[in-house]
């Protein structure tokens, strides 16, 4: 029998054969294994051989990859090892439907805790960060552990002692890591790193007069135009933010701090598309004062700015404690250690804080050493950390819609939004929390 004929196709697979049809196989999309052998009409390649189509692979995992293309759905007999399945569908070409089928598209108000995993050095996890296809890494002092979306480890990167203060995935093999100057060596700064094996790639340096300088590198956002940016801090008068280009990792641009502001500092940037400019905030208690603006890299030119400085201190203070732009609604929004919202108008020249009093959820004590709460924005849903859980805002007036908290691990000192799943790292127990959104039902 032909191995194609007509809309049915049949595999020789390790010795196993196997028929199923044109239509099922091109479920798998262009650029898997099998749409190779459609041509650009979507119409099967004719063979010259009379054989079944041979592939020397497992055909376990062929016959489990094969269902999941006929229906959707995912099953994995017990005897067959998820990490093989998983090999044999990258081989393939489908290891995105795998995903899909294990967890469904991202949307806060249905997340489900998945898994926790212990970390290796119990209470000074500092930051976390979601990857592209769905793994993570995670900062501990001078180490940064990496891992897959199966959750296995990658070799750690060991910066020797030099505090990590920030990380962040410029694709699924490629992680850039900021870290503070070591006094006496040189090092510091910026590295960009492979996360498969946690080679140096190279470093990226800051030129000030044609020297090379040290400095201590902080925190990092990218540009969908390849460009890396850092808040950054030299000996002498390198206070700013540098740019690099991410493919060559060569310095193209420097907006130095101007006097009674801070930007060397900042603990958060978020590059804005739509305005073309970089939001750079510096909060408390980094700094005594708060210190909001977006940066014009074209025209060297801070276009809009907001400070707390002369505010008046009352009892009931209410401290920046992170900001985030929201393109959409043309506003930052920013969060104090009470959880209120507040939000400003990024039109308005002369911006103030409206804070939303609704949105306090805090009921009962503090706990004895809090983290200080964090905002993220994904796909139209606002998240915020406090204490032991997150919030989720949703709809146009950023309703509370749902929270999410895992009894254990102590508050949350960071989280991070990627690959389909939130990432929620825990201060005093060093682990960190795997959520995600079920799968819909194929009926």
């Amino acid at each position: 029998m032909m191995g194609i004929q007509r809309d049915r196709v049949r595999f020789n697979v390790g010795g196993r054969t196997f028929e199923t049809t044109s239509t099922t196989l091109a479920n798998a999309g262009r650029n898997s294994f099998f749409g190779a052998l459609f041509d650009e009409n979507w119409n099967l390649q004719p063979m010259n051989s009379d054989s079944d189509l041979f592939i020397d692979r497992n055909p376990d995992c062929f016959a489990v990859l094969l269902d999941l293309l006929r229906t959707g759905e995912l099953y994995i007999p017990p005897a067959v090892p998820e990490k093989l399945l998983c090999r044999e569908a990258q081989f393939y070409g489908v290891l995105d439907h795998v995903r899909a089928a294990k967890w469904g598209q991202f949307d806060g108000n249905r997340l489900r805790l998945s898994r926790s995993i212990t970390g290796p050095a119990p209470g000074d996890g500092t930051a976390i960060r979601a990857g592209p296809n769905g793994g993570c890494c995670v900062a501990h002092g001078s180490m940064v552990h990496v891992y897959d979306w199966m959750m296995e480890e990658h070799p750690p990167i060991n910066l020797d002692y030099q505090r990590v203060n920030d990380a962040g995935w410029i694709d699924s093999e490629s992680l850039v890591i900021s870290a503070c100057e070591r006094l006496g060596t040189g090092d510091g700064g910026m590295g960009l790193f492979s996360s498969s094996t946690g080679e140096l790639r190279y470093k990226l340096q800051v030129s000030h007069d044609n020297q090379i300088k040290s400095y201590t590198a902080g925190a990092l956002t990218f540009s969908s135009d390849y460009k890396i940016f850092s808040s950054c801090k030299g000996r002498s008068n390198e206070y700013g933010v540098g740019v690099w280009d991410q493919i060559t990792g060569q310095q193209i641009d420097f907006f130095y701090e101007s006097p009674g502001w801070s930007l060397g500092d900042a603990d958060k940037l978020q590059w804005l598309n739509g305005y073309n400019c970089l939001l750079v905030a510096t909060l408390f208690p980094r700094k005594d004062n708060c210190y909001i603006s977006l940066l014009d890299f074209r025209e060297k030119n801070m276009v809009w700015s907001w400070s707390d400085i002369g505010a008046p201190i009352t009892f009931d203070e209410k401290r920046v404690r992170d900001a985030i732009a929201m393109e959409g609604s043309n506003s930052i929004c920013v969060v104090n250690e009470y959880e209120d919202l507040g939000f400003m108008d990024l039109r308005s020249e002369a911006a103030s804080v409206r804070w939303s009093s609704r949105s306090r959820l805090m009921t009962g004590k503090m706990s004895d050493e809090p983290c200080y709460p964090k905002l993220a924005l994904h796909d139209g849903q606002l998240f915020s950390s406090m204490s032991d859980c997150i919030s989720v805002f949703s709809g146009p007036d950023w309703v509370l819609t749902s929270r999410l908290r895992r009894g254990q691990g102590g508050s949350i000192c960071d989280f991070s939004i990627g690959g389909d799943r939130l990432f929620a790292l825990h201060s005093e127990e060093n682990v960190f929390d795997i959520w995600e959104t079920p799968p819909t039902s194929v009926l």
